[in-house]
């Protein structure tokens, strides 16, 4: 532990996020000199029981009912938002005009509108010294921080083809229940924004390059699912599901457009969550003049690499990010010990908390992560509309 100056956290949401960030929050000033060193304060949730025995397991040190008073008391510093889309705006204004920091989970909002509104405010308070960050935590693995290395590098030359794939699976089974990430009014959109968002994020980020047309397709497969509370009663999933009470699911299940970029790539992207056997494959392989390279977050530590300058009957070779010159490893275990999904979290914390110390902005600011809603935007549009090619 360091003897810096506190950052005092305020929490909101606990769930999945939730338990995320609170280890990245616990575990950075651990293995990293901070310039200012985390306090977990205090955590919001809406029902009491949950939110303090949340507070209890995560390691918070008091426990909120109401949002608001997270940002009412005078010992936070910074608002962490883990909760659904639809209560991003409405918690990130409100902290950033009462002078508190800001990390909000991806994407941003859950319209383009109210992405604008949180950018306006994020600048405002951003004149004043007051940051923000959106979360797109994948930036933060070792090996895509070393493939953006490579590409600034000029290591792959001038990129023509790019390809994204986010596949899982949690979905497949029809019978699965009702969750909030079915529901457009909560969530936004579907497998596009939950998980798409992340290779959006992840290809510009890595290219250097933007997104400036798409032609998509987005697909619902099941419309309709059991509301989780009917199944339950009805004993679990299987054939009893078929009986209770169904939703409707208002969100596409999958997504699939191509793209074209500014410096002149085109690319093409799949999100879904129905893709059996892949539990967290997010893929996303560069072709250039000089060289590719390919990464897979079910191999996180691993970076595939071609040189064209080598011979040719070479092929990928594996790269095994794990040396201590590599993008965050110095700091974590001796080398060929990989990391894991939680890491990205950690980086994300170190590299925020260090930003607001040099009184900088942090990256992704809410503008990147706005021009981002803007793609999903676009793609929406164009699903929508037999999937004419639509500017972003």
């Amino acid at each position: 532990m360091t003897s810096a100056k506190p950052l005092r956290v305020g929490m909101v949401g606990y769930a999945f996020m939730g338990a995320a960030h609170s280890h990245a929050w616990r575990t950075a000033p651990r293995f990293f000199d901070l310039p200012l060193e985390p306090h977990l304060t205090a955590v919001a949730g809406r029902n009491e029981d949950g939110v303090r025995a949340a507070a209890g397991k995560l390691g918070w040190n008091s426990a909120e009912t109401d949002w608001r008073r997270l940002i009412e008391r005078d010992d936070i510093d910074l608002i962490d938002i883990c909760t659904p889309g639809d209560t991003h705006a409405e918690i990130a204004i409100a902290a950033l005009e009462a002078g508190k920091h800001v990390l909000c989970e991806k994407p941003l909002a859950n319209s383009v509108e109210a992405a604008e509104r949180m950018t306006v405010a994020a600048e405002a308070a951003a004149k004043r010294g007051v940051f923000s960050l959106c979360g797109f935590s994948y930036r933060r693995t070792p090996a895509l921080a070393l493939a953006r290395r490579f590409v600034e590098q000029g290591r792959l030359g001038t990129i023509r083809h790019v390809r994204a794939q986010y596949l899982q699976d949690w979905l497949s089974d029809e019978n699965a229940p009702m969750t909030w990430r079915l529901d457009k009014s909560k969530s936004g959109s579907g497998s596009l924004g939950d998980i798409g968002a992340h290779s959006i994020d992840a290809a510009q980020w890595i290219t250097g390059q933007t997104i400036t047309g798409v032609s998509a397709l987005l697909e619902t497969f099941v419309a309709e699912r059991p509301l989780a509370g009917a199944l339950v009663g009805l004993g679990g999933h299987g054939d009893s599901g078929n009986d209770a009470p169904r939703g409707s699911v208002t969100v596409d299940d999958a997504a699939i457009f191509s793209a074209r970029f500014d410096g002149g790539p085109i690319g093409v992207f799949e999100a879904t969550r129905y893709a059996l056997g892949r539990k967290n494959a997010m893929r996303l392989e560069l072709n250039g003049t000089k060289g590719s390279l390919a990464f897979d977050f079910e191999e996180m530590n691993v970076l595939s690499f071609y040189d064209a300058a080598e011979s040719p009957d070479a092929g990928f070779r594996r790269i095994f990010v794990t040396e201590p010159e590599h993008p965050y490893v110095g700091n974590w275990w001796p080398t060929g010990h990989g990391l894991g999904y939680e890491h990205g979290f950690t980086h994300q914390v170190v590299d925020f908390v260090t930003a607001i110390a040099e009184n900088r902005r942090p990256e992704p600011s809410f503008a990147d992560a706005l021009q981002v809603q803007q793609v999903l935007a676009a793609v929406e549009d164009s699903a929508a509309n037999s999937s004419q090619w639509q500017k972003v």
